[in-house]
């Protein structure tokens, strides 16, 4: 996954603008005045347009004849590029975008953990295992958010399906969303139990009940935000 945070100007630059319109400051149809950003940012014409060519191939923005640059509609939008979760996860919480990754999660992650189940090596098993001791020792919200992203990332990886490891992008922006709106207004259940009885069913070679846990783990989750979010 591409990450522009820290490569100089350009990354900079990139930065601004993205989060500029994915947070709605530069709205969907709105015509970039580039003289005015390259003012703004004091870079070179030529060093904005390689900044815009970033966001263009990730389809926030394009440019036309007679139009000129301008933001496309949200349609248009890579949402499943790891630059683009990460700025729309990075700015207000979106309520909508959590219950659209949700369903994901609820599609893809019943489905995943039983063919870990079927598929996991013992060097999976043990890392699942590491980043489980790790959410049960966590002493802060933080620590068990940065367990849990990684419990749920091992498991995509231990599928040995090069689609579902992708998912990983979306799966892990999803629940990191999701877990700061919970923690912050509610601290949530002890999650170890539920992750437990994955992993246990994985290392059983148990698909279905790897499946039936990871569904009831979703399941919780999906109640857990609802609560909160009202």
């Amino acid at each position: 996954m591409a990450d522009y945070q820290l490569r100089g100007i350009h990354g900079q630059t990139v930065e601004t603008l993205a989060r500029r319109i994915l947070t709605g400051e530069i709205p969907e149809g709105a015509t970039l005045d580039l003289l005015a950003l390259r003012e703004e940012f004091d870079v070179s014409l030529t060093a904005l347009r390689e900044a815009l060519k970033v966001l263009s191939a990730k389809g926030i923005i394009d440019a036309r004849q007679k139009r000129g640059t301008f933001v496309t509609p949200q349609a248009s939008w890579n949402v499943l590029d790891g630059d683009v979760m990460r700025w729309r996860s990075a700015g207000p919480v979106d309520l909508g975008l959590l219950e659209n990754l949700d369903e994901v999660r609820s599609i893809v992650e019943p489905a995943s953990a039983r063919l870990a189940a079927e598929r996991a090596s013992a060097g999976d098993v043990e890392a699942l295992e590491e980043a489980l001791g790790r959410m049960a020792a966590a002493g802060s919200a933080a620590d068990a958010v940065a367990a849990d992203l990684d419990f749920h990332r091992l498991l995509l990886a231990a599928t040995h399906n090069p689609f579902l490891a992708q998912m990983e992008r979306v799966i892990s922006n999803g629940l990191a969303m999701r877990d700061k709106v919970v923690h912050d207004a509610d601290p949530a259940d002890d999650p170890v139990p539920s992750h437990r009885a994955v992993l246990d069913a994985i290392r059983e070679g148990d698909p279905v009940g790897a499946e039936v846990a990871m569904r009831a783990l979703v399941d919780k989750a999906s109640e857990d935000f609802r609560r909160v979010a009202g």
